[in-house]
């Protein structure tokens, strides 16, 4: 690429003051914001419309994370390949108002698994490039798929033009939908993320108008300086060293368990992890750079500091390496698919070494899981093919000072419960039981979070496919904490599950279970009395109380 194509305004313009560099990064916060808002929506699927299962963001013309919206943290691994592969392989020159690009391929363009599928719009000013907004849906419907390397998993799209000048490229938009088992609801979906970059554009450039392109450049440049301060200054607060942490990954995909370690180096206002791993294996479970990135960027940044600003900026004290070919920075051909699972992992190694360093800043270990169902069947009306895709929460580590959450979605996942009724309005299955699962987060001071249980009955014949962590290993505890409760599927009466898949015939039914969190601290003798103390003041919650203490009233 070569820069001098670059028609856009000087980096730093003079004399920008800190209350109009304050306004325009909320200003900026809030477009990321308004334009997930609205994908949600415009959205036809329930991934979406319901579960929130997408993320929108702004990058600058070198393509660095001006700001990404409170979605799901993964997705920024997604986000920060696609820009520079775009600028890379097409030149700003022949780029013009209108132009999309799309893609989703995690090793040709940036993207961390197919599913997720990339819009990124550069946005111009009087002609000049100044911005990108891009957005992220995670389009349910590669299903039913082998795993054993990327070839498998769906349709692989390189950051290609969808529109080009604002014009649709309809033989691009078919190719897509030819390979999506639910064309409709890619196509609705696909919209969706058109309005929601389009209002991204519109929203920039008013910016733009208010405060001159100009101010609104330098004022972005002045947020990633200030995540960096912030980064640093927080890094410096902590005790420097180096701190070792190392877990076992087990999943339904891989016979054996995986061992998986981090070692974390705080030397002045720096961060060093280095990760290891086994060689990437034959399942869909293996992670990209890019991945790896935005899971550290996030558990980094949640225990050091939450308040920095989601920018590149945090990033620039940051060092990650993990050897290539590996599961935590696998290489082409590896499959990805269920790449979030060891995501979550690695979250828990990076707390469990920080642990070390400012035990006070962590938590006990969560569920460590993104557990998910897939169902695909067809529709007896017609015979077409409904897919429906749920991820399920667990439980939270323990925190110093209170119980873990019960029954929650983790780290780098954040998406939203599927209402009951919204599940079995669309798709021919029934929800018989939703509970939490009595007496699975781990004892201690402070009680780790429960598990889920959800049982599911098939209307009509249909497939299903649960990827599940922690089945032989459990969540530990902190400080003498003890550990949760471990993963698990119970089948009923004709079901059986290979390699993570089964067949359901109607009326038959199965139930998933998702690990407790972790315990903080030793569980204690205490008085009955400071236990209902406790109680009265919201401290501790009644399952604790129970479980650990065996205050019975």
């Amino acid at each position: 690429m070569n820069i001098a194509n670059i028609a856009a305004p000087p980096r730093r313009p003079l004399n920008l003051d800190p209350i109009t560099v304050e306004v325009i990064g909320s200003a900026l916060a809030s477009i990321v914001e308004e334009t997930g808002e609205a994908l949600v929506r415009a959205s036809c699927s329930t991934n979406i419309k319901e579960r929130r299962d997408c993320s929108t963001a702004l990058f600058n013309t070198r393509g660095e994370t001006l700001c990404q919206a409170e979605h799901i943290p993964i997705h920024l691994g997604s986000f920060i390949g696609i820009v520079p592969h775009v600028l890379k392989h097409h030149a700003i020159a022949d780029m013009r108002p209108g132009d999309v690009f799309v893609g989703n391929d995690a090793y040709a363009g940036g993207g961390t698994h197919l599913p997720d599928i990339v819009l990124a719009e550069p946005i111009f000013v009087e002609g000049a490039l100044v911005a990108w907004t891009v957005n992220l849906a995670h389009h349910a419907d590669f299903a039913d798929r082998g795993h054993a390397h990327i070839y498998q998993e769906g349709l692989r799209i390189p950051p290609i033009r969808l529109y080009r000048g604002g014009e649709l490229q309809k033989d691009v938009l078919d190719l897509i939908l030819l390979n999506c088992q639910v064309p409709r609801e890619r196509l609705s979906d696909l919209r969706a993320q058109m309005a929601a970059n389009r209002l991204g554009v519109e929203r920039f450039q008013a910016l733009c108008a208010k405060y001159g392109v100009a101010g609104v450049l330098a004022a972005g440049e002045a947020l990633l300086d200030y995540a960096e301060r912030k980064m640093r200054a927080a890094l410096a607060s902590m005790p420097a060293g180096s701190y070792r942490f190392e877990d076992v990954f087990d999943q339904v995909e891989i016979e054996d368990d995986l061992t998986v370690s981090v070692e974390i180096t705080i030397a002045g206002n720096t961060m060093k992890l280095q990760f290891e791993s086994p060689p990437q294996v034959r399942a869909g479970v293996n992670m990209t750079y890019t991945a790896l990135l935005a899971t550290v960027y996030y558990a980094v940044k949640s225990v050091v500091d939450p308040t920095i600003l989601p920018n590149a900026g945090l990033a620039r004290p940051l060092t990650v390496t993990a050897p290539a070919g590996t599961l935590l920075n696998c290489v082409h051909p590896a499959a990805v698919n269920g790449r979030v699972q060891t995501c979550q992992r690695v979250c828990d190694l990076i707390l469990g070494a920080l642990a070390q360093a400012a035990p006070e800043r962590v938590t006990a270990c969560t569920n460590s899981a993104c557990t998910v169902a897939t169902f695909v069947g067809e529709q007896p009306s017609d015979g077409s093919i409904w897919v429906y895709l749920e991820t399920m929460g667990g439980g939270g580590g323990a925190r110093p000072h209170k119980d873990g959450l019960d029954g929650v979605h983790v780290h780098t996942t954040n998406t939203s419960n599927l209402p009951v009724e919204a599940l079995e309005v669309e798709y021919p299955l029934t929800l018989m039981r939703y509970e939490l699962v009595e007496g699975s987060g781990g004892p201690g001071r402070f009680r780790g979070g429960m598990g889920l249980r959800r049982v599911y009955r098939a209307e009509e014949p249909c497939r299903v496919r649960v990827d599940l962590t922690r089945l032989r290993s459990v969540s530990w505890g902190l400080l003498r904490g003890l550990p949760g409760t471990s993963s698990g599927i119970v089948c009923g009466p004709g079901v059986v599950f290979e390699n993570a898949n089964a067949v359901l015939q109607k009326g038959q039914w199965f139930e998933i279970i998702t690990p407790g969190g972790g315990g903080y601290g030793p569980p204690a003798q205490r008085s009955h009395s400071a236990i209902a103390r406790d109680l009265a003041e919201g401290v501790i919650d009644a399952p604790t109380a129970r479980s650990v203490y065996g205050l019975s009233s």
